[in-house]
């Protein structure tokens, strides 16, 4: 007698795929807040504090209008364990930082730190970096003065508006992670 055939079938449900879009708009009443709706669920956010904006312009405080696609996780695995992701991760270390100089040649890029170096620090004392979700606005082609460090991150506790980002609570960001790819449309309306 030969060894019995068997075969496994594994059954994915909707929840263990990447999300194909979110999408992101202004609450009625306020510009600087928002609704993010995923996969069914729709979670508050925080806006810039110019609101959604078409023609998004460095130092502005505008979320940029637009489709756009996550293209890595940035967070400090000092303070978190490795979030669940389908995204590319990347751990944020002491020197990294983000050129928002519209002169450099390193404008709407990652940068590390050096002397005399100007840029937005990553590694923050407060949360709001704890987990960075890098967005492709303003990529290809860079534009000086089209934008710079549009992310999606933690919001305050406030909800406060943001220079331009999108931010939300750590447990919505930490969902919203399990379901975020590469290939996932980011749509702000």
């Amino acid at each position: 007698m030969g060894k019995p055939n068997i075969s496994i079938t594994y059954r994915t449900s909707p929840r263990d795929r990447p999300l194909s879009e979110i999408r992101i708009r202004a609450a009625a009443g306020d510009p600087r807040r928002g609704w993010l709706t995923a996969g069914g669920q729709t979670l508050p956010v925080a806006l810039g504090r110019g609101g959604i904006m078409a023609n998004k312009r460095e130092g502005d405080g505008g979320t940029p209008r637009g489709t756009f696609r996550p293209r890595q996780l940035w967070w400090r695995a000092d303070r978190h364990p490795r979030p669940r992701t389908f995204l590319p991760l990347r751990p944020i270390r002491p020197e990294d930082a983000w050129c928002e100089d519209p002169g450099d040649r390193h404008y709407n890029q990652p940068v590390r730190l050096e002397p005399g170096r100007g840029g937005d620090r990553l590694r923050r004392d407060d949360h709001l970096y704890d987990f960075i979700v890098e967005i492709d606005h303003n990529t290809l082609p860079r534009i000086a003065g089209r934008g710079s460090a549009v992310f999606l991150h933690l919001a305050r506790e406030n909800f406060g508006p943001t220079a331009g980002c999108v931010s939300m609570t750590r447990s919505a960001m930490l969902r919203l992670l399990r379901r975020l790819g590469p290939r996932t449309k980011i749509v702000i309306e």
